[in-house]
């Protein structure tokens, strides 16, 4: 603030934007990258690894197209609930900030006690955190091919 690089309040340009986004991201970006070090510390350390490294394989194409592939179902699984965090984070940064937002309103609606519109916004949060957890989902899939149940369970 004494410094006046960056905007505390309101909302407008780009540079509005940077200490909300830190303040929300920070802490599930450090998480996320504690977790993909460590499941790539792991896979790493995995016969296939050491093997498809003495086929003669580039150790960029192993670690990307091998070791990462593997690795990123962790953080995959860690995505669902990490949008919920954030979801629910942004309530906090937009008061604080003062960023016009769905949050604020919905913050506002709860404090007059607004009971439809803490409930439709409750419906909204809802169906977001539906749609990233089906996203998760869908991911999944996608990553690793054996997890896809095609035809139903069995």
């Amino acid at each position: 603030m004494q410094l006046g690089l960056l905007p505390v309040s309101t909302w407008g340009t780009w540079r509005h934007t940077v200490l909300p986004a830190v303040a929300l991201g920070l802490a599930p970006l450090a998480y996320l990258a504690r977790l993909t070090r460590s499941s790539m510390l792991e896979e790493l350390s995995q016969d296939y690894v050491k093997a498809a490294i003495a086929r003669g394989l580039s150790r960029p194409r192993v670690i990307v197209g091998h070791a990462l592939r593997n690795a990123l179902l962790p953080m995959v699984t860690v995505l669902g609930p990490l949008s919920a965090g954030i979801l629910t984070g942004s309530f906090i940064i937009e008061n604080i900030f003062g960023i016009p937002g769905i949050g604020k309103i919905f913050v506002l609606s709860i404090s007059d006690r607004d009971y439809p519109l803490i409930l439709s916004g409750a419906v909204v949060y809802s169906a977001l955190l539906l749609a990233a957890n089906f996203l998760v989902d869908v991911a999944y899939g996608v990553i690793d091919p054996r997890i896809r149940v095609l035809g139903g369970a069995r």
